[in-house]
């Protein structure tokens, strides 16, 4: 059944404002103070998407950096330049107090950060060992991602598997944004240290990637953002440091059962990324009130302007009412639906109903159509009269804000990833939000996806207006 234009609420432009200066401590700056300020001036970044639909006029606002125990650096790229920032800490190996920092002065400091190029003989200055190729590294990735072309990273890396593998995929993006009328106008890569292992002369190291991209259509622009993870394997020969592997972890695609296929993300993996998931979640419900929630009146409507809102909210992080999953995207698209107003069919079977209570005494207690992509599948795509129900239709342009898609990767009709219609882009078509793979108003085909396959199909659930 085709659907109308109504996006939901929730869908006009929502313009920042520019952030007002700090307060001035003095009326002159020294000369390195100045550079740096001038330097935060130039480090804009705009985040233009409106809420629910891409919209123009945007403001600019200055980039804010998160304080974080890791090692994290920036690398921010517009227009084909890059701009470094956070580099102390990246070469210290740690984040320390500016009173404690050691190495380069502050004059030495700035003139790195003001340089627009990649400068050889600087890097050889400040950068020791296998943590300069790290940096090279991603500022390459960034400036592959920015311009959708691979030479410049796969000249690089010696890992020719992955050179391929990473080539199809921005090949596969550059194709789809040229289709739809899409053009990057700047890539910001945001690399922290997870885990490293080191030894004399060979390193692996774990990071997180937090990519953001501007994108411009039809002279509006949004940003998209996705966290994903790599790990690199790295070798000393003659005296520099060489990628030699770089494996990404593919989270959005679910291991069978029984076997590992095609799916570089390990058990290991995944108590690295997420330590310790066995400690019990805090109720989000009230259970004592679990009767009158599941006999309430019909007709309540499903607010799609508050799913979009608690999918923003928690899109990169865990809301510690909830567990957290190693597999996290249908855990999270279902606290979406439930946010919106949908009631939850509490059967006590997980095998039936679509409920959640959390951990009792390191038991389970939650369906398997809360937490795993095909049971939500089947359970949206079957009958229902009453709580929630979906409608299956035929293309993504007929959902709307809230709505559910899934993915089978393989095309053997066993879905293994989910996400939620957050946004639009100025064409109409959806942008979603996911978890495991953090992803923000990412375009909904997942194209651009390492998990994504010629034999990959979807599904597309319209939820019911009325629950």
């Amino acid at each position: 059944m085709p659907r109308t234009n109504n996006r939901g609420s929730g869908h006009q432009v929502q313009k920042h404002n520019q952030a007002p200066p700090g307060p001035m401590t003095s009326k002159r700056k020294s000369p390195q103070k100045a550079a740096v300020h001038a330097l935060q001036k130039q480090r804009i970044t705009t985040d233009g998407l409106e809420r629910r639909l891409v919209g123009s006029g945007d403001q600019a606002v200055p980039l804010q950096n998160a304080q974080t125990d890791r090692t994290v650096f920036d690398l921010h790229s517009q227009d084909r330049k890059t701009v470094y920032a956070d580099s102390e800490s990246f070469l210290q190996g740690r984040s320390r107090p500016p009173s404690q920092s050691a190495g380069p002065t502050k004059s030495t400091l700035n003139s790195l950060l003001r340089s627009s190029d990649y400068d050889q003989q600087h890097q050889q200055g400040k950068q020791q060992g296998w943590k300069s190729a790290v940096h090279r590294y991603v500022n390459l990735y960034n400036q592959a991602e920015t311009n959708q072309h691979a030479a410049v990273l796969t000249d690089f890396v010696n890992d020719r598997e992955h050179c391929g593998r990473l080539r199809s995929r921005l090949e596969r993006l550059r194709e789809r944004d040229l289709l739809r009328g899409a053009l990057s106008a700047g890539s910001e890569t945001r690399a922290e240290l997870v885990r490293v292992n080191e030894s004399a002369r060979e390193v692996s190291v774990l990071i997180r990637l937090h990519i953001k991209r501007r994108m411009e259509q039809s002279g509006r622009y949004y940003m998209e953002e996705r966290a994903e993870y790599e790990r690199l394997w790295l070798g000393l020969s003659g005296g520099d440091w060489d990628v030699l592997r770089v494996e990404p972890l593919i989270a959005e695609r679910r291991p069978r059962f029984g076997t590992s296929t095609e799916n570089w993300m390990t058990v290991d993996d995944y108590s690295e990324l997420y330590e310790d998931l066995s400690s019990p979640s805090t109720p989000y419900l009230n259970y004592d009130l679990l009767p009158q929630i599941k006999h309430r009146p019909a007709g309540i409507r499903y607010r799609r302007d508050l799913v979009a809102a608690y999918a923003d909210r928690w899109w990169n992080e865990g809301n510690p009412a909830y567990e957290l999953f190693e597999v996290n995207c249908t855990n999270y698209v279902s606290q979406c639906i439930f946010a919106g107003n949908a009631a939850m069919n509490y059967t006590g079977k997980r095998e039936t109903g679509w409920w959640y209570k959390g951990r009792n005494k390191g038991s389970e207690w939650w369906s398997f159509s809360w937490a795993v992509s095909n049971a939500l599948t089947n359970y949206l795509t079957g009958s229902k009269t009453t709580g929630l129900r979906a409608e299956v239709v035929q293309s993504a342009a007929d959902l709307q804000l809230g709505d559910v898609i899934t993915y089978d990767w393989n095309g053997d009709h066993r879905f293994q990833h989910s996400t939620i219609v957050t946004a639009f882009d100025s064409f109409g078509m959806p942008l979603v939000n996911a978890n495991t793979v953090s992803s923000r108003h990412r375009y909904w085909d997942y194209r651009d996806s390492y998990a994504w396959t010629e034999q990959t199909k979807y599904r597309f659930f319209h939820i019911a207006d009325l629950l």
